[in-house]
């Protein structure tokens, strides 16, 4: 299979692609068609785990972040001696700290629930983990990853679209609705017309030594919790009048919705519909008192569009989990809209990317505020 962006003629020199390897299947079928194309193909990873990498128990699955990172380094490197690419391998432990740990950490304290795949793939995976393979000399006309996502060029408008994945099980174009314009004017994503079954077949078709391997689940083996309990204090789980109910050990262990870990014992099932940081406390209710008709957003990031000029039905991602939901987004100012939907949502949760679509088009997303 060819990637469509990437066009191979007699008269023009190969193109230079740097495929981001994971050490997982998805990015090694990346590098295996690219290398296929007649692209000039070179492999980076990167390491970002700053503590003991001790091998991942058995049973257990990998974490984005956390120990087993030396194993997928070790399988990217044999996928790329397969391939007969070359591999390099950069340390990006102190700016994943700084642009993802330090910025989630922060969020859950402050009572709101980020989304770290966001802001790594915006900030690191396409972000600081280029500037440093062209600081090292490596000359590359395209980037490529394992993503299942779609991208083109819309000459209307003169701008770089980003379209879910044709598989709409496994699509990331969620976790990739930061990317700005020259990213995604850089970046391909060959697996974007395919299915996670397809990907398989075609890995152990290649006999790449990774075809079989299971994918990373979650962004921190074992859980988040470990990054916000140094600074965890106890507090008040309260009703809507303020009366005490209970105690929690933190805010940052809650999310807006929660209904498990609440430890408490009543009639009605209770959700934490309110988290008041300043007051180091939770605030639960009825499942009703969670669903919220409209929200705000900022930090906003357009793709098929420049601006919102007007009004504009679109379909609204709230969480990654989450099915697009008719809404209408109006703009409160340059870096402030409204979404209402036009029913009622589940818990959508302050710090939550919010994304935007005109059917398998990313207009744009934003952060949930309020």
């Amino acid at each position: 299979m060819e990637d469509k962006h990437v066009q191979i003629s007699a008269d023009t020199r190969a193109p230079r692609i740097l495929v981001a390897l994971s050490g997982g299947v998805d990015s090694a079928v990346a590098a295996a068609l690219m290398k296929k194309s007649g692209a000039e193909v070179t492999g980076i990873i990167m390491t970002i785990y700053g503590g003991e990498d001790t091998p991942v128990q058995t049973g257990h699955k990998h974490g984005c972040y956390g120990p087993g990172e030396a194993e997928d380094v070790r399988d990217a490197q044999a996928v790329a001696d397969a391939l007969g690419i070359k591999l390099y391998v950069f340390d990006l432990k102190a700016e994943y700290q700084t642009a993802v740990l330090d910025h989630f950490k922060a969020e859950y304290q402050a009572g709101r629930t980020p989304n770290p795949c966001v802001y790594c793939n915006q900030r690191i995976k396409l972000g600081a983990l280029l500037e440093k393979a062209s600081a090292s000399g490596i000359e590359f006309d395209f980037v490529v990853t394992g993503h299942y996502a779609r991208t083109e060029y819309d000459p209307a408008t003169g701008r770089y679209r980003l379209l879910r994945g044709i598989n709409h099980d496994k699509d990331q174009s969620y976790f990739l609705s930061r990317l700005s314009q020259e990213q995604l004017k850089k970046v391909r994503f060959p697996l974007g017309e395919l299915t996670k079954e397809e990907v398989r077949r075609l890995a152990d078709g290649l006999k790449l030594p990774v075809a079989e391997k299971e994918e990373s689940q979650n962004f921190i083996a074992g859980g988040y919790r470990q990054l916000v309990c140094g600074e965890a204090k106890p507090g008040p789980i309260l009703d809507e009048s303020g009366k005490v109910l209970g105690s929690h050990p933190g805010v940052a262990f809650f999310t807006l919705g929660q209904r498990q870990g609440l430890g408490l014992a009543a009639k009605e099932p209770l959700y934490v519909i309110r988290i008041e940081p300043e007051q180091n406390a939770i605030i639960v209710g009825g499942k009703e008192a969670v669903y919220r008709s409209e929200v705000l957003a900022n930090d906003l990031n357009w793709i098929s569009i420049e601006n919102l000029t007007s009004s504009l039905d679109v379909a609204a991602r709230i969480r990654s989990g989450a099915s697009p939901v008719p809404a209408r987004i109006e703009s409160l100012g340059p870096d402030r809209i409204k979404v209402v939907f036009n029913e009622p949502q589940m818990a959508p949760a302050p710090g939550q990317a919010i994304v935007l679509y005109d059917g398998e088009v990313v207009v744009g997303s934003g952060v949930i505020n309020h």
